[in-house]
């Protein structure tokens, strides 16, 4: 489900985790620009967005997400981690070009960025659900 991120920021690698309140994502926006916001909220977060740090891809053509005003963006991450059906952390990298899918949702003066995931077509996937992995 992509529980952590490896990125560059402003000439600064960063690694981050899901858990850690305080972790952000890089978002690069239609019109080129990137900017840190807050990756998705934690049930000890005030705010009305949704809780967790991910967005089904299904949901979000279903509409469930309008409510939030989505946006699409990129995330320009170097790697990302999943976990082993024994719990390991695996990174995964990205080649030149390719990006996570993200969303960022809004409710008044509150946004988040929330990790777009899909349901992988293999049937014997060790995970339920894989970041949206786009290029060009």
């Amino acid at each position: 489900m992509c529980g952590g991120v490896y990125y560059s920021f402003n000439g600064q690698d960063t690694r981050v985790y899901f858990p850690n309140p305080a972790a952000c994502l890089p978002a690069r926006t239609r019109n080129g620009c990137i900017q840190q916001l807050p990756w998705g909220r934690r049930s000890t977060q005030a705010g009305q967005l949704p809780l967790g740090g991910w967005a089904r891809l299904d949901t979000i053509y279903a509409g469930r997400w309008d409510r939030w005003f989505p946006v699409p963006v990129k995330v320009p991450v170097k790697s990302f981690m999943e976990k082993d059906m024994e719990g390991h952390m695996r990174w995964y990298d990205l080649t030149r070009g390719q990006w996570i899918q993200g969303l960022v949702a809004r409710h008044r003066h509150e946004r988040r960025i929330y990790i777009v995931t899909l349901t992988p077509e293999m049937a014997d996937a060790i995970h339920d659900r894989w970041p949206r992995i786009l290029c060009g």
